[in-house]
């Protein structure tokens, strides 16, 4: 049942472009029109109404303007409409040299993301305090930087932190209470990818 379902489809699709085509085709066709040829002169005989007419001046005319356009209700009407809507929702076609510019420019990106892929990462090992943020937060990435370039890399990805607890001296002292400010907490970067 499917397979009739699918080919009266098919057909009615098919039937469909031809009449687009043909009313498309009638379209073009109803502006056109054949030249009519001019009158063929006769052997010297003149019937009244081909008598010349005594020249008068002319007067001064203004140029019209185009004749507008009567709407025409019907299918072929609407047919034109809708290629004229669509040629405005179409973008305009680029030159070939355009085109392999923007080809040119789309590689060149390419190579570019590429070349940036294929830069080796090395893992390496160390220690290196995160600064802290301006929120208070730790942040890690100046620390990653810092180990890489001890290791003579540019710029480097934090891959494993380590905290530690900093406390004052006082603190050590027998029998004094711990007070909130005595101790802080401190972090480090021990692995960082550099490149």
């Amino acid at each position: 049942m499917f397979d009739r379902t699918g080919l009266l489809l098919k057909l009615l699709g098919t039937q469909l472009a031809t009449v687009g085509l043909v009313a498309s085709m009638l379209a073009l066709s109803a502006e056109a029109g054949w030249p009519q040829a001019a009158p063929q002169p006769t052997l010297g005989v003149q019937s009244p109404a081909q008598q010349p007419v005594p020249a008068q001046p002319e007067p001064q005319q203004i140029e019209p303007a185009p004749p507008r356009r009567e709407e025409n209700p019907g299918l072929i009407n609407e047919i034109e409409k809708l290629f004229e809507k669509s040629k405005s929702l179409l973008q305009p076609l680029k030159s070939p040299s355009q085109t392999i510019d923007d080809f040119n420019a789309r590689t060149k990106d390419a190579g570019e993301s590429l070349s940036n892929i294929a830069r080796p990462s090395i893992m390496v090992s160390g220690r290196a305090a995160c600064t802290v943020a301006a929120n208070g937060a730790p942040d890690c990435k100046a620390g990653a930087d810092r180990l890489c370039q001890t290791k003579g890399y540019k710029e480097g990805k934090s891959l494993d932190t380590d905290a530690a607890e900093k406390c004052s001296p006082k603190v050590f002292l027998p029998g004094r209470k711990r007070e909130p400010g005595d101790c802080k907490t401190e972090n480090y970067v021990t692995r960082a990818l550099c490149q």
